[in-house]
C-alpha cells in the first residue's frame, strides 16, 4: 500500500470517528430524554408499541483493586499475569 493510499484510510478514519462521536452523542441525548420523561412522570417502566423501557437502579459490588493493591502489594504481584497487544494509533504531523 502506497503513502498516498494510507493517508487516504487515515482521512477516512478520522471522519468515521467524527461521525461515530456525533451518533454517540445524539444516542445519549435520546437516552437522556427518554429517562427524564420516565423520572418525571415517577415510572421505572414503560411499553411504547412493541417496545419496553426499563430504567432502574442496580448496585452491584465491585472488586477494588487498587485499594487490594496498596494493602497487599505481594499478594496482589503474585496474581498478576502479562498480556501482550498491539496498539495502533494515528499522530497528526504538521507539514
Amino acid at each position: 500500500m502506497g503513502e498516498r493510499a494510507i493517508q487516504n484510510r487515515i482521512r477516512r478514519l478520522q471522519e468515521l470517528d467524527r461521525q461515530q462521536a456525533e451518533i454517540e452523542a445524539e444516542r445519549e441525548k435520546l437516552k437522556e430524554e427518554i429517562k427524564k420523561d420516565m423520572q418525571k412522570k415517577g415510572i421505572d417502566q414503560v411499553k411504547a408499541g412493541n417496545f419496553i423501557v426499563r430504567c432502574k437502579k442496580i448496585i452491584s459490588n465491585r472488586f477494588d483493586s487498587k485499594r487490594f493493591r496498596a494493602d497487599h502489594e505481594d499478594l496482589y504481584k503474585s496474581y498478576q499475569k502479562k498480556q501482550e497487544a498491539m496498539r495502533f494509533s494515528v499522530t497528526g504531523m504538521n507539514a
